[in-house]
């Protein structure tokens, strides 16, 4: 039987509205006011960013990471050695999603993922706090483990391997990506379900903008 609460009423959008002259001729410039928007806003995780990818086979696959810059894309850091890691060496495309319900606000992108170099994963890593940091050499990360013992005898050995350490270096299987965005969209709820949908395209050139139907 379906859950009775999931097709209760739910509330409507209000907060907002976006037409095309909102809108700065770069969506990554855009995607930069939302997100401050988003942290004036009081919200918990501004930067939380669903990744989907896709493996050689085609199946999808997607989670949760933060994003840590917007520079020519979307930036974020993972183990490569991952399922998302894999799928991406696999097929270097990727899509994302950001969304602030507070501000009734999301964003959307996809384009082609390229690696970041090494000197942007080290300065990226030496800034995590060192707990993340070692957390990054002891887990095998979307790899099947026996239980959560394994993963705090894991902790230990790597607890002790670095105790003298001043600093934790990077593993080399860590680093980051950056997604290239071909298309954003950028999406206002609205009453009625008839919400603001805008669309950056670059088919030849520099970017359009396309308004899309709810």
């Amino acid at each position: 039987m379906p859950d009775p609460h999931v097709a209760e009423p739910r509330r409507e959008y209000d907060s907002g509205r976006l037409e095309p002259a909102d809108l700065t001729g770069d969506p990554l410039v855009q995607l930069q006011l939302w997100l401050s928007d988003a942290v004036a806003s009081g919200a918990i995780e501004p930067y939380a960013m669903t990744v989907a990818t896709a493996g050689a086979d085609g199946r999808p696959s997607a989670r949760t990471v933060l994003l840590r810059g917007v520079d020519t894309g979307l930036v974020f850091f993972t183990n490569r050695h991952s399922r998302k890691g894999r799928e991406l060496a696999a097929n270097p495309q990727a899509a994302v999603v950001l969304v602030w319900p507070l501000l009734e606000r999301q964003v959307t992108a996809r384009g082609r993922v390229e690696a970041t170099d090494d000197a942007a994963s080290d300065d990226y890593f030496a800034a995590r706090p060192r707990g993340s940091q070692l957390a990054a050499w002891l887990s095998p990360q979307s790899d099947v483990i026996a239980d959560r013992a394994e993963l705090e005898q894991r902790k230990s050995a790597v607890d002790a391997r670095f105790a003298s350490a001043s600093e934790v270096p990077r593993p080399s299987h860590w680093g980051g990506y950056r997604l290239v965005p071909d298309e954003v969209e950028f999406w206002q709820g609205r009453r009625h379900r008839l919400h603001d949908r805008l669309r950056y395209r670059r088919p030849e050139g520099g970017w359009i903008i396309e308004r899309l139907a709810p």
